[in-house]
């Protein structure tokens, strides 16, 4: 499907569109400019017809270049494995354009961190209260992802206005930022009538360093460490999203046996990680032996991760037009025999929990995320696959998962337990996975290429073991990198959360969030 036949798809429903523009530069982007005035009606018919929440919606400072700034929407859409792009151009004085948060709800903290990073004010949105600049520290009127912002000006603070739950009986229990443990910080502001839960309202953005900024005027190849550090337990992913995003730009035609590698070790990435939350599962519900169990597994997915990449957590393996690390054939020979070991193990750590009736009991109906609820948040990835949303990368833009024959897990109940049996079952399906993969390496062959970066912009997309990392880029004639826009999925889901603890205890919070698993450094860029 070429951009003809969406505009055509859109006018069906939406007689009055008319596009300034459309372009088709890659072979899955189909970019839309539009009139401010049909860029509402435009999001909201493209969110039916695809059935795609906003991917992204991100704003880019152009005033000295064009006078002025624009905004971006994305969607994604799924049988024709395309992206579609609505851009549109905003006055540089008195900045704004019409919310989409009211009628398509997963755009509303993108267009409340637009607000914040760019003064670019979503008219009509309700709630336009910072994410990540907190009141109590920030100014008002600093708005840093504007090109002449150089240092926080003075200005007046104030406290951040947390939503109440007003009437008889009920409690707020504050909790956070600072955690036990080694977790990251996130306020929650519990709301109870008794002992469930009636509200919850997240406080988030504590650990918000610049990232998007950081990147600006930098050598795409210089940076690709940058987006190793984004999200720690998925630095694979995010650098992989990075430089598909600088590959597309350059025109660099990736090598088979580079892209056989980088799907083995986004797998790894994947096992890794769902084997340490299979872990933080069943220790929140004080299954102890389990728990100890599945860091072994861990650690021996990390050691083969090392012995095959030279690093643990599989940094600088990624590199713009291939990739660093190989795999020759006494490797494979290591990678098969470890599989081996490592799916005997996981196999005993299922046993033992499916086993155990007072595990099952207390996973099972517990954080419930209804279906309906994550289609109108916007909710991603595993956790949107938990509560029957089919949704991954690897099938909507299969590559070589295609030949492998890819698939996708999904439960339908929404819990606890459907988000555990999502990762047991996408595990068994990543060891399968890379089993495949690993046959069709060819020991020698070449897996790096140079690639020349030039001047424009492009999506580049992984799907991480949580759901989709997006990086959309912009550069210029010299290579330099002039927006990096990044979405980690976690940035989509902490507001799920939000709605599976509801008529839960306090006490199985622990559990729910584990369950979700989610990235403050991801979600606080």
């Amino acid at each position: 499907m070429d951009y003809r036949e969406i505009i055509s798809g859109i006018k069906n429903k939406l007689p009055d569109f008319n596009a300034i523009s459309s372009s088709q530069s890659y072979p899955d982007e189909i970019c839309l400019k539009v009139s401010p005035q049909i860029f509402k009606d435009t999001c909201f018919t493209l969110h039916k017809i695809l059935s795609s929440p906003v991917m992204m919606l991100f704003a880019l400072d152009e005033r000295k270049e064009r006078g002025c700034f624009v905004v971006n929407a994305v969607f994604v859409h799924p049988k024709s494995s395309q992206w579609i792009i609505v851009t549109i151009d905003i006055p540089q004085e008195n900045p704004s354009f019409d919310t989409l948060a009211k009628s398509i709800y997963s755009a509303s903290l993108f267009e409340r961190e637009i607000w914040e990073m760019f003064g670019i004010k979503p008219e009509g949105n309700p709630d336009l209260r910072r994410l990540h600049l907190h009141d109590e520290v920030w100014p008002q009127g600093n708005f840093p992802l504007r090109k002449d912002f150089s240092k926080m000006n003075a200005g007046n603070l104030s406290e951040y206005k947390f939503g109440r739950v007003d009437g008889e009986g009920i409690f707020e229990v504050p909790v956070g930022p600072v955690h036990a443990g080694i977790i990251g910080p996130g306020h929650f502001r519990f709301s109870v009538a008794g002992e469930p839960i009636i509200n919850l309202e997240t406080r988030l953005g504590f650990t918000h360093r610049g990232v998007e900024k950081l990147f600006e005027d930098k050598i795409c190849n210089n940076v690709v460490g940058f987006s190793e550090c984004v999200s720690g337990d998925s630095s694979f992913a995010h650098s992989l999203a990075f430089t598909r995003a600088i590959e597309k730009i350059s025109g660099v035609i990736i090598p088979k046996q580079a892209e056989y590698l980088r799907a083995i070790f986004l797998e790894f990435e994947r096992i890794y990680n769902h084997a340490n939350d299979i872990g933080g599962i069943s220790i929140d519900v004080g299954f102890s032996f389990p728990a100890a169990y599945a860091s072994i597994i861990k650690e021996a997915i990390l050691q083969l991760n090392e012995r095959l990449a030279g690093n643990r957590y599989l940094k600088k393996v990624n590199t713009v037009g291939g990739v660093l690390a190989d795999i020759d054939e006494a490797k494979r020979l290591i990678l098969l025999s470890s599989l081996k070991k490592i799916k005997k193990d996981f196999q005993e750590l299922a046993r033992m929990l499916n086993a155990s009736v007072s595990f099952m009991d207390r996973a099972d109906t517990a954080g419930v995320l209804k279906k309906k609820t994550a289609e109108d948040l916007g909710i991603v990835g595993l956790v949107a696959r938990a509560s029957g949303i089919p949704g991954d990368l690897r099938k909507y833009f299969p590559g070589v998962y295609k030949d492998a024959k890819f698939k996708m897990i999904t439960q339908e109940s929404g819990d606890v337990l459907a988000r555990l049996k999502v990762r047991i079952f996408e595990f068994e399906e990543s060891l399968r996975l890379i089993e495949e993969f690993s046959a069709c390496l060819k020991p020698g062959e070449q897996v790096k290429v140079n690639a020349l970066v030039r001047s424009g912009s492009a999506l580049g997309y992984a799907e991480g073991w949580r759901g989709p990392v997006l990086y959309w880029l912009k550069t210029d004639p010299n290579g330099l990198i002039q927006r990096c826009k990044i979405v980690d999925p976690s940035f989509h889901n902490w507001q799920g959360l939000t709605y599976a603890v509801l008529g839960n205890i306090i006490p199985d919070f622990p559990l729910c969030n584990k369950s979700f698993d989610l990235s403050y450094s991801g979600n606080d860029l």
